[in-house]
């Protein structure tokens, strides 16, 4: 009996001890509890590029070139950035038409098809197209295509009829440009007066604009200055573009001129925001250019902010 259990003792000392090497081997891992009181560490990542076609002028609307980087300074929202992209170079533009066949422009029609004609033969040749129509309803008519000819002939046979629901035209422009293949997206507006059939409103419309990076132009083929030439004015300004009134003629040839010189004369400028509260809010942005020897006094014109996207948030444990 005595020998049995010495036997025993023995055999639960070996089991003991060899437990006790296998832990020493490898020790479990303790899980550090964080001390009381601390807090987790957020790390915020933001690297937005935000991209500014800028159009340089003298006091006589002649185009000014050959500016270097140098001779540029971009605040956002009066914080000064540093400039990290720069280029001034004829790239391709997608380009979204945005054509006006409401009942009232019936007597303006052949005027506005010139224009469109105007503008597809002053384009660059890679440049690409998409064509919306609106008169009581906006729709898509022409997707995108380089062959300009095609949009001006689906313009061919139509007939002027309806109200005017110029927002939704716009609107679903700056939607679908964002599809194009060039990184440079333009809108072209014609039409002869002012909205009075859209389900957008003007402010849905501008904040959408706000938020999109494409220029518009406009075109207002009327002969007063009424409430549709002010909201082309608002909308074409905000964007870094221009808005002209004509009557047709030479007037017409002119603007389109200048719409497709502009296309082809502008600087890009880059930036990642210095601004470390990015938190989805509208961005001020104002370019400036020091004065050149010679050239006498510059306008400038870019698109005047653009929201911030939200800031990617990763906890540190």
């Amino acid at each position: 009996m005595i020998k049995s259990t010495k036997r025993f003792s023995f055999a639960l000392l070996s089991m003991i001890l060899s437990l006790l090497i296998v832990t020493a081997a490898h020790p479990q891992e303790q899980k550090t509890q964080p001390a009381p009181g601390s807090q987790d560490t957020a790390i915020h990542l933001h690297t937005q590029v935000v991209n500014i076609p800028v159009t340089v002028t003298d006091v006589h609307g002649r185009y000014v070139t050959a500016l270097e980087k140098q001779n540029f300074t971009v605040y956002e929202d009066k914080l000064k950035q540093q400039i990290d992209y720069f280029s001034e170079i004829d790239a391709p533009v997608s380009i979204g038409i945005v054509f006006d066949i409401s009942g009232s422009m019936k007597s303006r029609i052949g005027n506005a098809q010139a224009a469109l004609r105007k503008m597809m033969d002053s384009s660059n040749k890679d440049d690409d197209y998409f064509l919306i129509t609106f008169a009581s309803n906006a729709q898509l008519v022409k997707d995108f295509t380089s062959d300009g000819e095609s949009i001006t002939n689906a313009l061919s046979f139509v007939t002027p009829k309806g109200s005017t629901a110029l927002y939704d035209g716009a609107y679903l422009a700056v939607e679908k440009v964002r599809q194009g293949r060039h990184k440079r997206r333009a809108i072209l507006i014609i039409s002869d007066g002012e909205d009075n059939n859209s389900r957008y409103s003007y402010r849905e419309l501008s904040k959408l604009i706000k938020e999109a990076d494409v220029q518009i132009y406009g075109l207002g083929i009327t002969d007063f200055a009424g409430p549709g030439m002010g909201v082309l004015e608002q909308i074409s300004r905000t964007t870094g573009g221009r808005a002209f009134s004509v009557l047709g003629g030479m007037d017409l040839e002119d603007a389109v001129n200048r719409i497709a010189l502009e296309l082809r004369h502008q600087y890009s400028l880059g930036y990642v925001s210095a601004n470390a509260n990015m938190n989805g809010q509208f961005r001020k942005i104002r370019v400036e250019v020091t004065p050149v020897k010679g050239l006498g006094k510059l306008v400038v014109r870019a698109r005047d902010g653009y929201f911030a996207e939200k800031s990617v948030e990763i906890i540190d444990k």
